[in-house]
């Protein structure tokens, strides 16, 4: 008897998601049995038979790729209409990725994970941590005359992502920021007084906004991350340094966040060691 019940629910479920997906689509009985080259009393008949009899295979196959949705959606074994290869489409997307800080993707990322933890591995020192003087070191050959500008409206959008009640957890290499501090590599015309002023705000931040934000330093000899951000559940991101390449399924998401939660387990300096180091690399400029 519960056998028949539930051939019942699954029947009247697909009369309910076929009708639905062809009002979604404008389509008729008639144009949509004109698209799967059937009868038009087929279609009918799907839609009011009240008993537990589906359609053929082959019909809701055809009914499924005419109105664009999957014919698991249709049956009521998946939760998402679409069909399996703009599923795969929209797991995945590659985009151009400019060198500058005003960035509408990025913006858009974090408007969209509002609330959630988001985890970053940045390429180098993180830009919302950074002062106005190493902005503009950084980013004047390639912003020109508008650097100004171009941070001050960066600055705006950092301050709302601060204010917009998500946790950050950001996990750095220990070379990145130790020859940050000591003006080596990357960082070799950076002059000191900009590194000791970069080094009193990441001191100063990595106390006043724990444990909302917490920084960690990982030995890159041990472990390697290519830069990349997790935007809660929703999203992965890996920088590529040209492009951003973008995972929405949750098996992807899923095994980045691990390799965070890692980086983070096996850090040679956690958030609560961070003020202190900060202050004793400090210490060594002169």
């Amino acid at each position: 008897m519960q056998d028949i019940i539930d051939k019942r629910d699954r029947a009247a479920q697909f009369r309910t998601r076929l009708n639905r997906a062809m009002q979604d689509q404008n389509v008729s009985q008639s144009a949509l049995a004109r698209r799967i080259n059937s009868d038009r009393s087929t279609i009918s008949q799907a839609l009011t038979d009240d008993g537990t009899r589906l359609p053929g295979a082959h019909v809701i196959g055809a009914c499924a790729q005419a109105l664009g949705v999957s014919a698991d959606w249709l049956l009521g074994l998946s939760d998402r209409p679409e069909s399996a290869a703009a599923l795969s489409a929209a797991a995945l997307s590659l985009t151009h990725a400019p060198r500058a800080l005003i960035d509408e993707r990025i913006f858009g990322w974090h408007q969209e994970a509002a609330g959630y933890k988001i985890r970053h591995v940045p390429a180098v020192l993180p830009d919302m941590l950074k002062t106005q003087a190493m902005l503009e070191w950084e980013y004047r050959p390639h912003l020109g005359r508008t650097t100004t500008q171009a941070i001050n409206a960066s600055r705006d959008r950092l301050n709302w992502m601060r204010a917009a009640q998500s946790d950050y957890e950001i996990a750095m290499p220990l070379y990145e920021v130790h020859s940050f501090a000591a003006g080596t590599g990357y960082y070799g015309d950076l002059p000191a007084d900009v590194r000791v002023e970069q080094l009193d705000q990441l001191h100063s931040l990595s106390t006043q906004l724990y444990p909302r934000l917490r920084l960690y330093l990982f030995d890159q000899r041990k472990l390697y991350s290519a830069p990349i951000t997790i935007f809660g559940p929703l999203l992965a991101v890996l920088y590529t340094g040209g492009h951003y390449l973008a995972f929405r399924d949750r098996e992807r998401i899923e095994t980045l966040s691990l390799h965070f939660d890692e980086l983070v387990r096996q850090a040679a300096f956690t958030a609560r060691d961070m003020p202190d180091h900060f202050a004793e690399l400090r210490s060594r400029i002169r």
